[in-house]
């Protein structure tokens, strides 16, 4: 783990130059699935382990937390109800994927203990960006106030991946959270609104001055933020540059590099028990 950004090298950013890259060359910026080779196989396996292992754990699926389709939260609750629970948000750029394909995540804290906890949220263009994070404080007091009727009741380390680590970061400062760990995120929204992702998104000068962490306050609760070693630049420069203005605020929190990590192989480190992130979400409670 890196706390001393000064040490970690900085990527070429294709954002320095943006007025000067065409539409295409835009979206490669933020197109994680073209920079992965194997992308497709790599969530034909994350999707299939998670319908295995949803069928298979100890579970209370498809809880409401809200009126919309999409409100809904799956818990899997540890033995000891006070144990640790982790918040996981799922990503695909607010428009993609649902809590169900991120089951497989639910091993790795699991078997030091932990509860999981895995919302689910509206997508875009159904609703707006605006409207998505609203949603993930309603599944954070939905939780605290009935997930120990479940089993879940201990402290909530909220995490999340790509768009659901954007999510985190919003969220950062709801009561029930003890500390926070972003995967791979988006915390400057402004160059998405350049790029082929805004036509779900339709994103205002409003949301992008109220909705990126890079532009906001600082929460000043602990947040990890890790990213993968072979992620986009964008991507890579987001979280380096998240972590140095939350360090410029003296907010605690680690700098993450996952060597060799692509943008969806990162989440072993989440999934496998003797994981860096793993260790990571546990840490968060020393």
């Amino acid at each position: 783990m890196v706390d001393d950004t000064l040490s970690t090298p900085r990527p070429l950013d294709p954002r320095a130059k943006w007025t000067e890259l065409s539409r295409a060359e835009r979206d490669a910026a933020y197109d994680n699935n073209a920079a992965v080779k194997n992308s497709a196989a790599l969530i034909a396996e994350r999707d299939e382990a998670s319908g295995r292992l949803r069928k298979s754990l100890t579970s209370h699926l498809d809880l409401a937390y809200g009126e919309r389709a999409n409100n809904k939260i799956d818990l899997y609750p540890a033995r000891k109800h006070d144990a640790p629970c982790l918040v996981f948000l799922h990503g695909g750029y607010w428009q993609r994927n649902s809590r169900e394909l991120f089951a497989m995540l639910v091993e790795g804290v699991a078997a030091h203990g932990w509860s999981v906890a895995i919302p689910g949220y509206s997508l875009a263009p159904e609703v707006s960006l605006t409207g998505i994070v609203a949603e993930i404080p309603r599944a954070l007091d939905w939780l605290a106030a009935h997930g120990a009727s479940c089993g879940v009741a201990g402290p909530v380390v909220l995490s999340g991946w790509s768009a659901g680590a954007h999510l985190v970061a919003t969220a950062l400062d709801h009561p029930s959270v003890h500390a926070g760990l972003a995967i791979s995120g988006v915390y400057d929204l402004a160059p998405i609104r350049d790029t082929g992702l805004n036509n779900a998104l339709k994103l205002t000068d409003e949301e992008i001055a109220r909705l990126s962490p890079l532009r906001l306050p600082v929460a000043p609760k602990r947040l990890d933020i890790a990213y993968g070693g072979s992620e986009l630049p964008a991507l890579v420069y987001d979280s380096i540059n998240f972590h140095e203005k939350r360090t410029a605020a003296q907010a605690p929190g680690k700098l993450i590099p996952v060597a060799g990590a692509d943008h969806f192989t990162i989440l072993e480190a989440l999934r496998r028990p003797d994981g860096i992130l793993v260790d990571a979400a546990r840490r968060l409670l020393d």
